[in-house]
């Protein structure tokens, strides 16, 4: 059994409501006090009884962020993000991965509950609209990514149409006019695949490039053994591209594997960019260009919606927010 308040106050020799005050941060206590309790605090190892806290405000000071992958160098930052940013608004995160199955997206938004948490952030893949619908539990919930844009919950994603459309027109801008796509998924109706693939067609159509669907690869998932298999079916073709939009980084850094062992040099031969963002991208060998999200503000902004609601703003309609992005070009499309 740890320590309890009461324990505190007799070894610290003041009230119970004393320790109280000084737990909660209230300012009414002497600073040769506050200390005296502190110290009593550490001395006891004394770990605040969070039930209790839960009883007398209805709050928990958690929630609930659940994303695909924790190994996706992606989700990894962007969670990193969360947990910094969350600090200002006095929460912990706890971490869930879904593995983008529905079941586990499912459970995410029924199974935790709102006696454990105060709200909960969702990055689907899976969910459908009907699944938001079907809500048992009330915890004020977030979206995040492109997987149900109209869902009637708060959502916050950045404009990917747009960025795709950026990082299509940096290769037109350098001249390459083979432009190849890595990463559709046309299996799946909507979704960031989808998004950034209309980016691409719109950018190439701006600049009067015939669209080549030869050029467009798909990615069964979005990690560096698909780049690379991709990037080789492009090699093997009669006419290969000169330049290559990978929809995520993973993919372009298995693309640049790919055209390494083949002998391609980048950019001389093959232009290659990203997307995300992701910090392994600036250390590579040739340094990654690619298009990146600001995670810090899509933690910021999903945070301060599910603020909002969880201060009392459940009846107000649901908000869309997106963060901005940047291009960064590095050497592997430098002209």
């Amino acid at each position: 059994m740890g320590a309890s308040i009461k324990d505190v106050a007799r070894h610290a020799g003041v009230s119970v409501k004393t320790v109280s005050n000084v737990i909660n941060d209230f300012p009414f206590v002497s600073a040769a006090t506050r200390e005296k309790v502190k110290r009593a605090l550490e001395e006891l190892d004394y770990r605040p009884n969070l039930s209790a806290r839960l009883l007398r405000g209805g709050r928990t000071g958690v929630v609930a962020l659940a994303v695909p992958e924790i190994s996706s160098p992606y989700f990894a930052e962007l969670a990193a993000q969360f947990v910094h940013h969350a600090k200002s608004h006095a929460w912990t995160v706890l971490i869930d991965e879904t593995q983008g199955a529905r079941d586990s997206e499912r459970i995410a938004l029924d199974g935790i509950k709102s006696h454990l948490v105060d709200g909960l952030i969702v990055s689907p893949l899976a969910l459908t609209a009907g699944d938001i619908d079907a809500r048992r539990d009330r915890t004020p919930l977030v979206l995040l990514g492109e997987r149900l844009t109209h869902a009637p919950v708060d959502h916050v994603s950045i404009d990917n149409v747009d960025g795709a459309r950026a990082a299509t027109a940096h290769l037109l801008a350098i001249g390459r006019r083979r432009i190849a796509a890595i990463g559709s998924q046309p299996h799946v109706s909507g979704g960031t695949a989808a998004l950034r693939l209309k980016g691409y067609r719109a950018a190439l159509r701006t600049t009067g490039v015939a669209f080549d669907k030869a050029l467009v690869m798909p990615a069964p998932s979005y990690h560096r053994a698909d780049g690379y298999a991709a990037m080789s079916a492009l090699l093997d073709l009669p006419a290969p591209p000169d330049a290559v939009f990978c929809f995520n980084d993973l993919l372009a850094i298995g693309a640049l594997r790919a055209l390494h062992e083949r002998g391609f040099s980048v950019p001389a031969d093959v232009a290659v960019i990203g997307f995300d963002g992701i910090e392994e991208g600036a250390f590579h060998t040739p340094a990654l260009s690619t298009i990146r999200p600001d995670k810090g503000e899509i933690a910021r902004l999903a945070l301060a919606l599910l603020d909002n609601r969880i201060a009392g703003g459940a009846e107000a309609s649901p908000q869309e927010a997106y963060a901005g992005f940047e291009l960064l070009v590095r050497e592997s499309s430098a002209c």
